[in-house]
């Protein structure tokens, strides 16, 4: 019995002829089957689709782009496999690149991944990014942030508004690790502030609002952001949002290490805490607002809308057609033509998500929709979607809102 592969012209044939009656046979026991056959030129032949997509109920093969499935069955929610990245580890880092995250709720924000990846291309295989976090965290993805070292400074003095210890902590981090470059988020919760009083104190030049280093040289913006100006990277660095790409690629060590002499380290307190100061949400301008409630034309109950917002204590936004039929004042716009806006959560009630509302909500953290119509561009844009009416969403919400705060008054009590 020879083992020279034999061709069939007449099977070649049907399998590329669509309208041949056994053409959809021939292609499921060429490419099904068999990921690999041999061509008419003799070539072998390999079918990238041997392992994509799954079959519907009517034979035809469906394409999941969701990554809920894969190979040939179908997997249930909660089944998809995770997938592996490769491991990357220096034992022995040459140098240092320090990233303080605002890790505002405990948790990475997008700016705070923006930042490790440039820390990633500063430190190169070489370097190691040590990632500075004051208090508790609910973070568990430092590895697949690009975090190869892990500092975590607790205790009570870092809670709240504590710029002085918080200063004193990173000057006995630059004592003992000597980081190459320190990064910092230039942002209003805090990064900004902590960054300048901590260059400061090493006398050192901050580059402010960088939004590129390459080639040994940071750009960032100036004159109120109609220039860039660019100059050597210095110790010191307050990044942009968008300043580079964050890791995807890679898995990092996240080794926990220690601060030596780190529980004597006591600031003379000239700064007191005393809260934060209670804003009402509907004077908040809508570019600084963090959360923000944004009705659309499918809401059905603008009472109920109003009623919600002052509940959760949101910032009222509006689409374009909400604005258009009078629901909403013009200045409420969220869009392209109205206000681009950057809140950590932003609810869409009723958005069916035109390209210049989407446009205008580009650059928020979370976006949460509730609609009806499951294939619109707010459903496909939302980090988390609820097909629902919104009326009964709205009122469950006030429910466990107002049970919450009757909890917290029965314990305060």
């Amino acid at each position: 019995m020879t083992d020279i592969i034999r061709r069939d012209p007449h099977a070649e044939w049907i399998a590329r002829n669509r309208l041949h009656p056994l053409h959809a046979l021939m292609q499921a026991s060429t490419r099904d089957e068999q990921p690999r056959w041999m061509g008419p030129n003799g070539i072998i032949r390999k079918n990238p689709h041997a392992a994509l997509g799954f079959k519907g109920p009517s034979g035809l093969r469906r394409i999941d782009r969701s990554g809920a499935q894969q190979g040939n069955g179908v997997r249930r929610l909660g089944e998809a496999q995770e997938v592996l990245l490769p491991l990357h580890r220096v034992e022995e880092p040459a140098f240092i690149i320090a990233v303080v995250p605002d890790l505002i709720g405990g948790r990475l924000s997008s700016h705070d991944r923006d930042l490790l990846g440039l820390a990633r291309q500063l430190a190169g295989s070489t370097g190691a990014v040590l990632a500075i976090v004051f208090g508790e965290h609910k973070e568990s993805g430092f590895d697949k942030a690009g975090v190869d070292r892990l500092l975590q400074l607790s205790g009570h003095e870092y809670t709240g508004y504590s710029p002085e210890q918080r200063v004193l902590a990173l000057r006995a981090v630059e004592s003992q690790f000597l980081p190459r470059h320190w990064l910092l988020p230039d942002s209003r919760t805090g990064g900004g502030e902590l960054g300048r009083r901590f260059a400061a104190t090493l006398h050192e030049r901050p580059a402010t609002r960088v939004w590129q280093i390459k080639d040994g040289l940071c750009t960032g913006r100036a004159g109120a952001g109609s220039e860039d100006l660019t100059r050597p990277v210095p110790r010191v660095v307050l990044a942009c949002a968008e300043c580079a790409e964050p890791v995807s690629e890679t898995r990092h060590e996240a080794r926990t290490v220690t601060l030596a002499d780190g529980n004597q380290l006591r600031a003379l307190v000239r700064i007191e805490d005393m809260g934060a100061v209670a804003v009402d949400p509907a004077l908040v301008p809508m570019a600084e607002a963090e959360f923000i409630l944004s009705g659309g034309n499918g809401v059905q109950d603008w009472d109920l809308f109003h009623r919600a917002a002052r509940a959760l204590g949101a910032t009222e936004g509006a689409s374009r057609v909400a604005v258009d039929d009078g629901h909403m004042p013009r200045h409420r716009q969220v869009g392209a033509t109205g206000t681009w806006v950057t809140a950590r959560v932003y609810l869409a009630v009723g958005i069916s998500g035109a390209v210049q509302h989407l446009q205008g909500i580009g650059a928020c953290d979370k976006v949460i929709a509730i609609n009806l119509n499951p294939g619109c561009d707010m459903i496909k844009r939302a980090d988390l979607s609820v097909i629902a009416d919104s009326n009964a969403v709205l009122e469950a919400l006030i429910d466990l809102v107002e049970a919450y705060r009757r909890g917290e008054q029965r314990e305060a009590a």
